[in-house]
């Protein structure tokens, strides 16, 4: 038996137990967390740089490119170091920050997300109130309440959490630390209040996931009733983007928080963590960018400036302009 005050140590669920696949997940994980990367700082570059996106659509994905650079950056790393270094280990405090953090960006993001719903759903269902009720003061309150709500959440949790007595090990059942796993560890019954949190942390999300769901069926209503061809492209360029981020976020993450244990296993568990955790951060930016004429053009010229000025070759960018 081992408890809370004597681990000093997590050890992390490996991807692989050979040397060559060890190193193919470092090459794997090290090109996904690049692109992310690079997607995302192109993303709120263009963003902050070009005066003609300084509205609340694109004040907003700035803000959700920010969440997802600072999501994959919170696990991907340490197992990409893991990896290359043929080790399991994560300190204590490691494991704790990354709980923290990750909780964090993922609630402040399914918020960020749920404020887009409503921006778009009053851009195209009441366009004449727009600027009122999307003004600067306004967007910038909303931002505001979503990564406070992601950091008072973070800190309830990890709190909660961490104060559990863990008498099963300190092997973590995962590729980065996250809550459930944590309490796999904790003592029996020790573990039901963080459970109780947990609950109604799933009913408020329930909650916001019905206002997102009602958002598009307004926004779809009012799309099929656009008189020009025109008219109803742009509508639903804007909106399909963040559909298609809301859809692949909240299915990956219910499946991962709500899959039967029956199916459970380490290997079903890792493949929904990564779904979740590793592959919206980089493809978000390419959900966003293959259908915003706007947001291409704001990068084609970013990378003209960028070559003319010799900064860095074009062509690492094309793949988010084409």
């Amino acid at each position: 038996m081992s408890n809370s005050s004597s681990i000093t140590e997590f050890l992390l669920l490996a991807f692989a137990d050979t040397r060559q696949l060890q190193l193919l997940h470092f090459w794997l994980f090290l090109g996904i967390y690049l692109a992310a990367l690079l997607g995302n700082g192109l993303i709120i570059t263009a963003v902050a740089c070009d005066h003609r996106l300084h509205t609340p659509m694109y004040f907003f994905l700035l803000n959700l490119s920010l969440l997802d650079l600072g999501s994959i950056s919170t696990t991907v790393p340490k197992s990409v170091a893991n990896s290359l270094w043929d080790s399991r280990a994560i300190s204590y405090s490691g494991c704790t920050a990354q709980v923290f953090f990750f909780t964090f960006l993922f609630v402040a993001e399914y918020c960020v997300l749920t404020i887009m719903a409503y921006d778009r759903y009053v851009a195209i269902c009441q366009p004449l109130h727009y600027g009122t009720l999307l003004g600067s003061r306004a967007c910038v309150h909303m931002a505001a309440a979503a990564w406070g709500s992601g950091f008072l959440y973070a800190l309830l949790h990890t709190a909660n959490t961490f104060s559990l007595p863990l008498c099963q090990g300190n092997a973590v059942e995962q590729f980065f630390c996250e809550i459930p796993q944590i309490l796999k560890l904790s003592c029996s019954c020790s573990y039901l209040r963080e459970v109780g949190l947990l609950v109604l942390s799933a009913c408020l999300a329930f909650g916001c996931f019905v206002f997102i769901l009602f958002s598009y069926v307004q926004i779809f209503r009012a799309v099929l009733r656009i008189p020009s061809d025109q008219g109803c492209h742009r509508a639903l360029s804007t909106c399909l983007p963040h559909l298609a981020v809301v859809s692949l976020f909240i299915s990956t993450a219910t499946f991962a928080y709500l899959k039967p244990p029956s199916i459970s296993s380490p290997v079903l568990d890792l493949l929904v963590a990564v779904l979740y955790s590793v592959v919206p951060p980089a493809v978000n930016p390419l959900l966003y960018s293959m259908r915003n004429q706007e947001l291409k053009d704001a990068l084609r010229k970013m990378m003209n400036g960028c070559f003319s000025e010799r900064i860095f070759p074009v062509f690492f960018c094309k793949a988010f302009i084409m």
